[in-house]
């Protein structure tokens, strides 16, 4: 059967599996998974990830949940360059620093914020709710600049690497709604061009194509129990 990734382009982790893979030549078959339609939640993707969560891989019959382990795990069996995870001891140090603080921090407050602003054509969202979200996104947006990215190029230093990958998808999440992060932030926009120019800005503009079009995402097309469901995680 060969590998086999099971992806929707809408989520951040899914978009950094998909563009290492492709950035890597790493050969696979692309299996969509539409979070919107709760695909993740059939008994038949259960089989391939129990905990109905993408990105998921499965490589002939070994299956694997949660995107870090997913991208280490395809960085080693397919002996990719170096510098996505050094081997060198301080830079790997670096890139699992940011792995292990990027969950509570950016991918959750860029995503709040995403979340927020998709379900204002339905629901009156508290402005209090929308402008504590932003502040808070702000708050992370500069620990990112200070702690990690300091001034270097790269989080580990002079190269992408699975960081940065992540890094620039999470905080890219919030342009599916029109709020931009790097406005004002001349360090980050800096950062992000040379982690696509790194990448490869062809291989970018496909991976983020969805966050682009407007019609991409929007509140009529989340189904009103998922509605019910992110009221009660966001606007407690």
């Amino acid at each position: 059967m060969g590998l086999e990734l099971y992806l929707d382009m809408l989520s951040q982790p899914c978009r950094a599996v998909y563009v290492f893979a492709r950035a890597n030549n790493i050969p696979f078959e692309f299996k969509h998974v539409d979070l919107m339609k709760g695909e993740h939640r059939t008994k038949e993707f259960q089989k391939v990830n129990m905990l109905m969560t993408v990105p998921a891989l499965k490589d002939d019959s070994f299956t694997l949940a949660e995107s870090i382990a997913i991208l280490l795990y395809l960085s080693r069996k397919f002996k990719t360059p170096d510098h996505w995870y050094p081997a060198e001891l301080q830079k790997r140090a670096r890139v699992d620093e940011y792995l292990s603080w990027q969950h509570t921090t950016i991918r959750m407050k860029a995503g709040t914020m995403m979340v927020l602003k998709m379900l204002l054509p339905v629901i009156t969202v508290p402005a209090e709710k929308l402008q504590s979200s932003t502040e808070e996104l702000n708050v992370v947006l500069n620990q990112f600049e200070e702690k990690f990215l300091q001034d270097k190029p790269f989080i580990a230093g002079t190269e992408v690497s699975l960081a940065d990958l992540l890094a620039l998808e999470d905080i890219l999440q919030p342009l599916i709604f029109g709020h931009d992060p790097f406005e004002g932030r001349p360090k980050l926009a800096a950062w992000r061009r040379r982690v696509e120019g790194a990448v490869g800005q062809q291989l970018c503009q496909e991976a983020h194509e969805v966050l682009l079009k407007p019609s991409s995402l929007s509140a009529d097309q989340v189904p009103a129990e998922m509605v019910e469901v992110l009221k009660k995680k966001y606007l407690k």
